[in-house]
């Protein structure tokens, strides 16, 4: 399937604008930092873009800030994520407000979700 090109043009934006959790938590993850594992940001599985993801253990990271905490941000969220789990993927969502506060705790939980999905995907 092709992918719309504006959806990679808006990725690619969004990598430029990342908030402050975010970009903490990309400093925490590339370059194989957080066991051992690629990540990606702002990566594309169409018709969504997310946070970050690790195609090797088919792992979605989304951050929240406030907006999804509104009874339409809830409901976009399920749906998308009923989406990305229909794929066979394994979506984790982290508050920004967490992941800026109490980074160690979010790291210890996300080891823990990791460790979950490598063992789902071993033979």
């Amino acid at each position: 399937m092709k992918l719309n090109p504006q959806l990679l043009v808006f990725a690619k934006t969004m990598r430029s604008n990342a908030t402050d959790a975010e970009s903490l938590m990309w400093q925490l993850l590339r370059a194989k930092r957080f066991m051992n594992l690629k990540f990606r940001r702002q990566h594309v599985i169409a018709p969504y873009i997310v946070d970050f993801y690790c195609h090797e253990i088919g792992l979605v990271i989304e951050l929240d800030g406030s907006q999804h905490g509104t009874d339409d941000g809830r409901a976009y969220d399920a749906e998308r994520t009923k989406f990305l789990e229909a794929l066979g993927l394994k979506v984790v969502r982290y508050w920004n407000n967490d992941v800026l506060r109490n980074t160690e705790s979010v790291l210890g939980d996300l080891w823990v979700v990791c460790g979950e999905c490598s063992n789902m995907t071993s033979p």
